[in-house]
C-alpha cells in the first residue's frame, strides 16, 4: 500500500490507497490531533516502499526479465533481418516470374517444331531400320557371292594353270621341231618326246585341216623320210602356223585370265 495525503483535503480528512480513495468525517478538531499520527504512518510506509524495490533489484524474477527483454531485443534484430529477406524474396519472384513465364512461352513455341522433329526422327529411324534389313540381306547374299566367287575362281585359275601348262608344253614342241627341219636334222629330231607331242596335238586337233594333219602325222611317224626332202617347206610351214594359232591362243588365255584375277580382287574388295 502506499498512501498518499494532500493537505487539500484536511478539512474532510482524504487519505488514498492504491489510488482509491476514502473519505473520514471529523470533527476539526479531533482530525488535528490525528494529523501527526497519519503523518508518522505516511513515512513508515514509504520506507516500506523503498525496501520492497531494493528487494525486486535484488529477486531472481527481475534477473528473468532481464533476459527476457534482451531475447526481445534479439529477437526482434533477427525478424528485422528476415523481413528483409523476405523482401528480397518477393523481389525475386516479382521479377523472376516474368522471366520464367517468357521462357515457358519460348518453350511452349518451340512445342510444334520439336514435335515435328521427333516425328521426322522417328520416320528415319523406321527408314533407316527397313534399310539395315535391307542391307543384312544384302550382306549376307554377297556373302554368298563372294564364296561362290572363290570357288569359281579357285577352279578358273587350276584351269588356266593346266591350259597354260599344254600350250607352254606345245609350243615348246613346235619350236624345237622348227628349229631341227630348218637345220636338216628331221631325222634326230623324229626320236624326240617332242615329236612324240606334237604327234599328239596334230591327232586331236579339231581346228586342222585334215589335209595338213595326214601329212603331218606321217613326217612324224617317219613314213615320208625318203621323200621328205621336196617337203620339208610345206611341213615347216604347217608346224609355224600351228606355232601361230598357239602362241596367240596362249595370249588371250593370259589375258582372260588376268581380267579374271581384276574381277574378283575388285568383287572381294
Amino acid at each position: 500500500l502506499k498512501p498518499c495525503w494532500r493537505k487539500s483535503d484536511s478539512l474532510r480528512g482524504l487519505v488514498v490507497l492504491r489510488n482509491q480513495p476514502y473519505r473520514l468525517s471529523l470533527p476539526p478538531m479531533k482530525f488535528a490531533l490525528l494529523l501527526p499520527v497519519v503523518a508518522l504512518s505516511f513515512d513508515t510506509v514509504q520506507l516500506l516502499d523503498d525496501s520492497t524495490q531494493a528487494d525486486t533489484r535484488a529477486n531472481p524474477i527481475r534477473k528473468v526479465i532481464t533476459m527476457l527483454q534482451k531475447m526481445q531485443t534479439k529477437v526482434a534484430a533477427e525478424g528485422k533481418k528476415e523481413e528483409e529477406l523476405y523482401e528480397k524474396f518477393v523481389c525475386y519472384c516479382q521479377t523472376g516470374s516474368g522471366d520464367l513465364t517468357a521462357s515457358i512461352s519460348t518453350a511452349e513455341a518451340k512445342v510444334p517444331a520439336v514435335t515435328s522433329q521427333i516425328e521426322e526422327t522417328k520416320e528415319k529411324l523406321v527408314q533407316t531400320k527397313m534399310e539395315l534389313k535391307q542391307a543384312q540381306v544384302d550382306r549376307a547374299a554377297a556373302k554368298e557371292a563372294m564364296a561362290e566367287s572363290t570357288a569359281l575362281r579357285e577352279k578358273e585359275a587350276k584351269a588356266f594353270a593346266a591350259e597354260k601348262t599344254e600350250y607352254d608344253t606345245n609350243i615348246a614342241a613346235l619350236q624345237k621341231a622348227i628349229a631341227a627341219l630348218e637345220k636338216g636334222m628331221a631325222g634326230g629330231f623324229l626320236q624326240t618326246p617332242a615329236a612324240k607331242v606334237i604327234r599328239q596335238l596334230a591327232m586331236s586337233s579339231q581346228d586342222m585341216p585334215d589335209v595338213e594333219r595326214q601329212q603331218l602325222v606321217a613326217f612324224l611317224s617317219g613314213s615320208q623320210s625318203s621323200e621328205y626332202a621336196p617337203k620339208s617347206g610345206e611341213i615347216t610351214g604347217i608346224l609355224k602356223e600351228i606355232l601361230d594359232e598357239m602362241s596367240k591362243a596362249l595370249a588371250d588365255a593370259t589375258e582372260a585370265e588376268k581380267s579374271a584375277i581384276e574381277s574378283y580382287e575388285g568383287l572381294m574388295s
